[in-house]
């Protein structure tokens, strides 16, 4: 007997906003399956707003609005017999996050979730990490978004450590991240990591997916330290204009790129990873599983 039911997730970022249909396939006797059906990603940058001037804008919220229409219409021409939208770091700094997120119930039906650091972490570690580690070995979980990024020590395939940190891409761009700020990470991954004599990093993010994507590398393979350091550098040798025209990367991911490498690779330096992994996962999968298994709330179309 073989059941097909799609779920979808809304993940709501500081540098783009998603919608996630999956296909959740059952059959008797063995194990359910997860098949991404349609992902659409809408640029809108709710950092920029909300790290600057600590409240979402006009243009932003009018923006939000019309995305989670369209993406509650899609939802019903997929089909979509339950959802979750969850809205991250960006959202739960504004001084008017939660007035937007009653305007998008308002317009929309959408009900959206704003989360902590913690429940971002916990969500993003619900996904099919085992699929694609040995799990005899030692890993740094590192999913790079705008306004955070999430730590997590998984070893033996369990998570023994977690952590967001206010270190993200926008923030970057914008300079509003301090020195104290990258000394304690530092010393986090260094106190959860110095005991282990090897480990690898496991990479998640829009940005690392596009590096990979661009390295050629077969999936399941990783990335070396030296590879990524050589990418970054020459990225660097490009203007923002010539990244877009030259290298053929979009405007939105042009200029986070490069902070989002450099993310990448201070955890690396500072666990002493060579190589890193992309299995090209992340918070809206998590959030698949985790509607699937009833570890979180969800809606229903």
């Amino acid at each position: 007997m073989l059941s097909i039911k799609k779920y979808a997730a809304i993940d709501i970022g500081s540098n783009a906003v998603r919608l996630l249909i999956s296909n959740v396939i059952e059959q008797k006797d063995k194990p359910v399956v997860f098949k991404k059906n349609s992902l659409v990603r809408v640029p809108i940058r709710l950092g920029a707003d909300v790290f600057i001037k600590g409240r979402i804008s006009k243009e932003n919220t009018q923006r939000m609005l019309d995305t989670m229409l369209a993406f509650k219409l899609l939802m019903k021409s997929h089909k979509v017999v339950k959802y979750k939208a969850c809205a991250t770091s960006a959202m739960r700094e504004s001084k008017n996050g939660n007035d937007v997120v009653d305007a998008i119930l308002e317009h929309s039906g959408i009900s959206i979730d704003i989360i902590d650091g913690e429940e971002e972490a916990a969500i993003i570690a619900a996904t099919d990490l085992n699929k694609f580690i040995d799990p005899e070995k030692v890993y740094l979980y590192v999913d790079v978004g705008g306004g955070s990024t999430e730590f997590s020590v998984i070893n033996k395939g369990q998570q023994i450590a977690s952590r967001s940190f206010k270190i993200g891409t926008v923030r970057l761009l914008n300079d509003m991240v301090k020195k104290e700020a990258w000394s304690e990470l530092n010393q986090w991954i260094k106190e959860n990591t110095s005991e282990y004599d090897k480990i690898s990093v496991i990479g998640s993010g829009g940005n690392i997916n596009k590096i990979f994507k661009v390295s050629g590398k077969a999936l399941g393979k990783p990335l070396t330290y030296f590879y990524l350091t050589t990418y970054y550098n020459t990225l660097q040798s490009y203007s923002y204009e010539e990244r877009i025209t030259e290298l053929a990367l979009n405007q939105d991911r042009a200029d986070v790129i490069i902070p989002a490498m450099r993310i990448y690779l201070f955890a690396m330096k500072w666990s002493g990873a060579k190589h890193i992994y992309v299995p090209k996962i992340g918070l809206a999968d998590g959030i698949i599983k985790s509607i699937y298994f009833n570890t979180v709330s969800s809606n229903t179309q």
